[in-house]
């Protein structure tokens, strides 16, 4: 490995008592590590999209770090945020739109921290766990992170067979579009990531498919702007009325993703910044602003969806409050909107959703194996076992219990990401907040308060949505999709 800042020492004759002194200090934030990081993250990308030195213009930059928050982006409007926020708009009208901001923020908050991670650390979180935990523990939380991926790719099996049945205008069944959607195996195999930039264009364009198609419904839709506005003022029902508190809690798992905060920590490294103190300041400066304006847009989506889905459902002239699945929404969502071409743009944002998530899953899967485990898989043999294991139960419940079943399916996935999220959280705050392995960039005590409560709230939630699943036996009929 032949790293920007070892470069930097060979040629320490050119460099200014400063830089050297720069080089110095980022050398010695590594060694508050056990063990120095052998296995780079992604290795075949590592540092390998070009970065300006920070004294370049400042748009030249931004330009070299934006598309890794577009990455990060996809996991906060996969086919599993489609379910809780159609559930949430059609049932409790425009009520959950400040939990979707205030889960969001949460997310932007998090992604930064997981920034600061890889940057200063020069390691995933992954990777980070092992160096800090004992080998019991790694090998629990691993396991996690594999049950929480597989959830993730089990949402995209069946948000992308969902997406295939609606454009067939139902002829095509939902287990048959289960089975087509492990294809996707091939665009790992043919394309791999060779160019790092190519996959976020893809991505980029994507997302971008996405959001249009959401500009258009709503301007077809024509919500209530006021009453949407009224969306955003806390009521206290939120948290007084179990249906609503836990549909709100269905939302914060499906939109902080888990397997984002291990992708987020190793993406960042794909960019070639000096691995100097002045390099990571930049790194993090413009990886946050390109992340912040990515979930902002991630946030649009979510928002639509909900706005879409009370428009639609529960203020519009046939309510419904009650959507059951994806394809009764579509079915309702056309009268609804009067506009034909709406319901094939639903699908079509829809399977660009399942399919986006499937490339980041991928990532996410790859950095959790090599950095926990040091195991190395091809892309592609890496997605095979992921897909198989999401496929196998989605085509037998698809085929038994037809479209509901596999709703219900879907919910139990957010149900399990909303479970394993705080296994993510409390090793970032953990080691974001640790003066010996972040030096200057530890978290400062007000960053330090809002991780830790972060953090806390996430748990009680969490352990509220397990008690009250076990109670009522709800695991996977809670709310509708």
């Amino acid at each position: 490995m032949a790293s920007t800042n070892a470069n930097q020492a060979e040629e320490g004759e050119e460099l200014s008592d400063v830089e050297r002194a720069d080089v110095s200090e980022s050398q010695q934030l590594l060694l508050g590590w056990r063990k120095p990081n052998k296995m780079l993250s992604l290795p075949e990308v590592h540092a390998s999209v070009p970065v300006p030195g920070p004294q370049s213009n400042w748009t030249r930059k931004f330009g070299a770090f934006v598309g890794v928050g577009f990455m990060v982006s996809v996991g906060y409007i996969d086919p599993g945020n489609w379910a809780t926020d159609l559930t949430g708009g059609a049932s409790f009208g425009y009520t959950l739109l400040i939990v979707i901001l205030l889960a969001n923020f949460v997310a932007i908050f998090l992604q930064a921290l997981c920034i600061k991670l890889g940057a200063v650390s020069e390691r995933d979180l992954a990777q980070a766990c092992r160096d800090a935990y004992p080998k019991w523990v790694c090998y629990v939380l691993w396991l996690l992170a594999e049950v929480a991926i597989a959830a993730t790719d089990l949402a995209e099996v069946i948000g992308s067979a969902t997406a295939l049945y609606l454009l067939s205008n139902g002829h095509l069944p939902l287990w048959a579009g289960i089975l087509i959607t492990s294809l996707d195996v091939l665009f790992i195999i043919i394309f791999g990531m060779k160019n790092f930039r190519l996959l976020e264009l893809f991505v980029f364009c994507l997302c971008a498919l996405i959001t249009g198609c959401f500009v258009y419904e709503l301007a077809a839709v024509k919500p209530n702007w006021a009453d949407v506005g009224k969306g955003f003022i806390p009521k206290a029902k939120i948290v007084t009325d179990p249906a609503i508190l836990y549909n709100a809690i269905g939302i914060l798992g499906a939109t902080v993703m888990p397997h984002n905060l291990y992708l987020h920590s190793s993406i960042i490294q794909t960019r070639a910044y000096p691995r100097t103190v002045a390099g990571k300041k930049m790194a993090i400066k413009y990886g946050s602003i390109d992340s912040t304006f990515s979930l902002l847009i991630a946030f649009f989506v979510n928002a639509s969806i909900l706005i879409l889905a009370a428009a639609a459902f529960h203020y519009g002239a046939n309510p419904n409050h009650s959507v059951a699945s994806l394809t009764e929404a579509y079915h309702l969502l056309a009268p609804a909107v009067g506009q034909t071409a709406a319901k094939y743009l639903f699908a079509i944002a829809l399977l660009a959703s399942g399919q986006n998530s499937t490339i980041t899953g991928t990532l996410s899967g790859q950095i959790v194996m090599e950095g926990f485990l040091h195991i190395s898989l091809a892309p592609w043999a890496r997605r095979l076992i992921t897909r198989c294991v999401a496929i196998i139960p989605a085509a037998i419940v698809a085929g038994i219990y037809g479209n509901e079943g596999a709703g219900k399916l879907l919910v139990l996935s957010q149900v399990i990401l909303s479970l394993q999220l705080p296994f993510a959280v409390i090793p970032l705050v953990h080691f974001t907040s640790s003066r010996r392995k972040m030096g200057r960039f530890v978290n400062n005590w007000i960053i330090f308060l809002i991780a830790a409560a972060v953090a806390l709230i996430i748990c009680v939630l969490n352990m509220y949505l397990l008690v009250s699943s076990i109670r009522d036996n709800e695991f996977g009929t809670a709310g509708d999709v």
